[in-house]
């Protein structure tokens, strides 16, 4: 299966060369409204008169020629204090008419990257199980702007999305690892995989426990890029393919989603795209336990205990809470290398959406200098992502009175809190260390952000290590 094929289709609708009959577009302020609308002919003066048009953010305005053809449009910006973004620029792909549009050359660079970068990620379309839909309107790759970041931020998010989307009958950990094995092929990395009780041979029993239930073997995917001696940063991301809550099972609405279970390991491997293909200088270690939590005479129950990587026994409180089985495995294993810096995502509890909605990633870190600006890079690249505690005081609600500790809190709150400390149990306490709490999912659709698969948080974690490293 063709991961890629949903990402080149947006990459084609930016084209290289410009025409004669390319339509071009303006977008302004009110305070650079009047300069501009002085500078037209009567005839464009006149129609948006007609129109009573005012420059507000996100209104178009298609202003025709004499002859009745598309001669120019108008895109507001509103006050311009989110001229930079790309959701600016997102709603053009969607209302404008087919045809080849080209940018105002005397566009800002900072609003002209904003503009491709916004084409690129509104042109996303899931279509794997559809016929073909109608073209996209193209558009001309503005000058003076650094076309390859665009495009590989594009490529990581678009990659990803379409790894979410897909549904687990054909995106199960298998899969999973061969979409990771096509990323590492593009880029010269090494690659590796771990599977079935091979799991067992190596000392993963956490990743094995939670995945032995399933036809499609659980695996633990594990790819490394860059030079040895740079710095190392290691990316861990949950990999569950399809969860139906084990034993503990699920409702049905609460499994309608759990394709999507694996939104961390797609963010960690669109933000890997990024680190590879921008070359920034560091040794990449990507770890990835792919699994299904499945349901038959091999699954793990309520009250076992399970031994894991790091040599701490867990008590499984709740079949449902697999996420962090798997994660501790892959956690130790990536600590032990002595990485500069560890970061993790997954959709890991419903408690992070339900204090912080499906927008908001939580970020937890061992490192206040590092997460803030990781989210001064969200709330300047409109990627946010929200500070939460690692507080120490809520360790003894994950005390078990059978092993080290359980995998669950014996309370029902601070569930975001209890499940990172369960991680940061698997962590040296002196390692900088970054947890994202993600939804992954866009649960309404806006423009550049259609309904599906989302990689959270992954432009802004982008931006901080190409600030940190480069």
């Amino acid at each position: 299966m063709d991961h890629w094929s949903a990402v080149r289709d947006a990459q084609q609708t930016l084209v290289a060369r410009a025409r004669k009959q390319d339509v071009p577009v303006s977008a302004v302020t009110p305070s650079e409204y009047t300069a501009w609308l002085k500078r037209q002919g009567k005839f464009a003066q006149g129609w948006l008169k007609s129109i009573a048009f005012k420059p507000e953010r996100g209104r178009i305005a298609l202003v025709p020629n004499r002859t009745g053809t598309l001669g120019h449009v108008l895109l507001g910006l509103g006050d311009g204090t989110e001229a930079d973004l790309p959701w600016t620029y997102a709603p053009l792909v969607a209302r404008l008419p087919q045809g080849r549009y080209v940018l105002d050359p005397a566009a800002e660079p900072v609003r002209a990257q904003a503009a491709a970068l916004g084409w690129l990620l509104a042109s996303y379309r899931f279509t794997r199980y559809k016929k073909a839909p109608p073209p996209l309107p193209v558009f001309v790759w503005p000058k003076h702007i650094d076309r390859d970041e665009c495009r590989r931020i594009a490529e990581g998010i678009n990659f990803g999305r379409e790894l979410i989307n897909v549904p687990a009958e054909d995106m199960g950990p298998e899969e999973l690892a061969n979409a990771a094995l096509s990323l590492a092929e593009l880029h010269g990395a090494e690659f590796e995989c771990t599977v079935g009780k091979a799991l067992l041979r190596a000392n993963y029993p956490a990743v094995y426990a939670v995945g032995r239930a399933s036809p499609n073997e659980p695996r633990l995917i594990d790819l490394r890029w860059g030079d040895p001696a740079a710095p190392k940063v290691t990316l861990v991301g949950k990999g569950v393919c399809f969860d139906s809550g084990g034993l503990d099972l699920k409702s049905a609405a609460g499994m309608r989603l759990m394709k999507k279970d694996m939104g961390g390991a797609a963010s960690v491997l669109g933000l890997a795209h990024m680190l590879m293909d921008s070359g920034t200088p560091v040794r990449l270690r990507v770890l990835i336990p792919a699994v299904e939590n499945s349901i038959d005479g091999l699954a793990m129950r309520p009250g076992d205990v399970l031994n894991t990587r790091k040599g701490i026994t867990v008590e499984v409180g709740n079949t449902d809470a697999e996420g962090r089985l798997i994660l501790c495995d892959a956690l130790a294993e990536a600590d032990s290398e002595d990485p500069d810096l560890l970061i993790d995502f997954a959709t890991l509890t419903g408690a992070a959406r339900v204090a912080l909605g499906t927008d908001l990633p939580a970020l937890f870190s061992t490192s206040r200098e590092i997460a803030a600006q990781a989210l001064a890079a969200g709330e300047r690249l409109s990627d946010p992502m929200w500070p939460m505690p690692l507080y120490a005081g809520y360790r003894r609600h994950l005390d078990s009175s059978v092993a080290a500790l359980s995998n669950v809190s014996n309370v029902e709150f601070g569930g975001a809190i209890t499940a990172a400390l369960f991680l940061r149990e698997f962590v040296d306490k002196d390692r900088r260390w970054m947890h994202v709490d993600t939804m992954a999912w866009n649960t309404s659709g806006r423009p550049g952000r259609p309904v599906g698969g989302e990689l959270l948080g992954v432009r802004a974690m982008f931006a901080m290590l190409r600030e940190r490293y480069a």
